[in-house]
């Protein structure tokens, strides 16, 4: 019997002459694509393949089929879509990046695609990556993105969908924890099946470069908020075969195609786990560790696009201090890393990191407060009220992290300023997870001497929108008197000032959304487009130049 695609093809690194390719089939098998073929490797009942190709051209499009043991597996016949290809950085024209966060797979038809009225409903919106591709399908291939970040959420280990449910409830009993979340791997694999399968995601996927990093969603709801949680979670039963899948799923689905071509002919792990008969154990004993010990693991990276931009992703999840010393969102190697990285000599650096650095001013001081409280600055009892409204509301960003909060800042501050090599024209920082969108402007005193223009930019939910009664008290936390109340409070428990100061030039856009960045060598345009119930159009919310 012949081999299949189970999901994929999925197209992951793409430079001026490699890109990488990544599949799932439904048994062992040699994946070619474009002359250049992989063996399959097995995990626990799984077989992946990530095909480095090599011998392109800059600045070209190249159409590619997937073949399985010789037979062709991809593009499927009677293909409704444009032909799946390779497009190559180092053309002509803009570099187009667009981004966006949170998406949860659900089917794309009433009441899942419907706006929520209330939170519990089932709707969660029209899918602005299903809208993308409706328009996408009517426009050039030179007008669409060479690059789609995926900054986190990418799928929802405790909001399964009905069929990822009814498949759980199938294999074990729900009513012992952790009930209708994920539990393992092979649950984890259901829900990437589910989501990447989608023919219109598959198609996208199929033709558009992705890179990704985690938030807590992957793994569960405010993973690594602060060292109570950890001891809490860690205390339950059924956490460690969570939390292994969880890793070992995203080393697997994720993490593989954010590696360079380089890089996977170097990594160490992956060459045992392709030598297994099953490379299950190997990949669980690292996954473990790595969340033991972040030192083992480094889930960040970085990519140049083409010679004038530069983009990092940072893990702001698993890399987290939590257990020894003061609180950091990444631990010194992690800081190491992005020290190094974070430099001079491009036109642009993009730094990605599921979580905003900079929040809205008033969710800033709150954060920065209620961690100082919880540390013991209004006392022993105010320490642990403080604890419970910490998980309760969420307030684990990186103004919640305030030593890397201001280290991040002095980090902008010196590449800015020439310090780090020439500085570039533009940093912009990449971020979702709040469930809105803004932009917002980054400023440092005329004495730092900062020639760059620095902006954070937030694109959040691609589908996952809130209810109401959830965008008002959003609305709510972002007024000016929350800010002030915030900033008092702020005051009060002894919060510096940080360098910079930050203002939104864009207010908060709710509403299923997808941004876009279009880099040339002098200017930079941010464009936000969201969709509308029964619609499978993209409308803009607002289009703005950076530089």
């Amino acid at each position: 019997m012949s081999a299949e695609l189970i999901v994929g093809p999925v197209l992951r690194y793409v430079g001026e002459r490699e890109a990488t390719m990544w599949v799932e089939t439904d048994q062992a098998c040699e994946v070619e694509v474009l002359g250049h073929s992989e063996r399959t490797f097995h995990v626990e009942g799984h077989h992946y393949a990530i095909v480095v190709i090599g011998g392109l051209e800059p600045g070209t499009v190249t159409e590619y089929e997937v073949t399985l043991d010789g037979e062709r597996r991809w593009p499927p016949p009677d293909y409704e879509f444009p032909s799946s290809a390779i497009r190559t950085l180092g053309g002509d024209g803009p570099l187009r990046v667009s981004f966006g966060s949170c998406r949860v797979s659900l089917p794309h038809e009433p009441p899942y695609n419907d706006q929520p009225k209330k939170p519990g409903d089932p709707g969660r919106g029209v899918d602005a990556l299903y809208a993308l591709v409706q328009r996408m399908r009517r426009c050039p291939r030179e007008s669409w993105p060479h690059l789609l970040l995926l900054l986190g959420d990418q799928v929802y280990a405790d909001e399964v969908s009905p069929d990822v449910r009814e498949f759980i409830r199938a294999r074990r009993d729900t009513s012992q924890p952790p009930g209708e979340e994920v539990a393992d791997f092979q649950e984890y694999t259901r829900l990437y099946w589910e989501s990447w399968r989608d023919p219109t995601f598959r198609w996208l996927a199929s033709t558009v470069s992705m890179a990704m990093i985690f938030d807590d969603h992957d793994v569960i709801d405010d993973w690594n908020t602060s060292k109570d949680w950890l001891e809490e979670i860690r205390s339950q039963p059924w956490w460690d075969e969570r939390i292994v899948a969880a890793l070992s799923s995203y080393w697997i689905y994720q993490h593989l195609g954010n590696l360079t071509p380089d890089e996977l002919r170097g990594d160490e792990l992956l060459k045992r786990v392709k030598s297994a008969d099953d490379g299950g154990p190997a990949i669980r004993e690292f996954a473990y560790r790595a969340d033991r010990d972040p030192d083992c693991a480094r889930w960040s990276y970085h990519r140049d696009l083409g010679r004038g931009t530069r983009l990092l992703m940072v893990d702001s999840r698993a890399a987290r201090v939590l257990e020894r010393g003061p609180r950091e969102m990444l631990d010194e190697r992690e800081w190491e890393w992005l020290e190094a990285n974070a430099t001079g000599g491009f036109d642009h650096l993009l730094i990605g990191t599921s979580l905003p650095i900079f929040m809205t001013p008033g969710a800033h001081w709150l954060e920065a407060s209620v961690e100082a409280i919880c540390a013991g600055a209004l006392g022993p009892r105010a320490a642990r009220v403080g604890e419970r409204v910490r998980q309760t509301v969420d307030l684990e960003h990186w103004p919640a992290f305030e030593r890397s909060f201001m280290r991040f800042v002095e980090l902008l501050r010196a590449v800015g300023s020439g310090e780090r090599g020439p500085a570039p024209r533009t940093i912009t920082t990449l971020s979702g997870d709040v469930h809105f969108a803004y932009l917002a402007e980054v400023e440092f005193p005329a004495s730092e001497g900062v020639e760059t223009t620095v902006h954070q930019a937030v694109c959040s939910p691609v589908r996952n929108t809130l209810a109401i009664a959830e965008r008002t008290f959003m609305r709510l936390a972002a007024a000016r008197p929350t800010e002030r109340l915030a900033a008092a409070l702020a005051r009060r428990v002894g919060i510096e000032k940080p360098s910079a100061n930050w203002r939104l030039v864009e207010d908060q856009a709710f509403d299923n959304q997808i941004a876009t960045l279009e880099l040339e060598e002098r200017s930079v345009m941010l464009r936000l487009e969201h969709t509308k119930a029964g619609q499978t159009e993209l409308f803009r919310t607002f289009e703005r130049q950076l530089a």
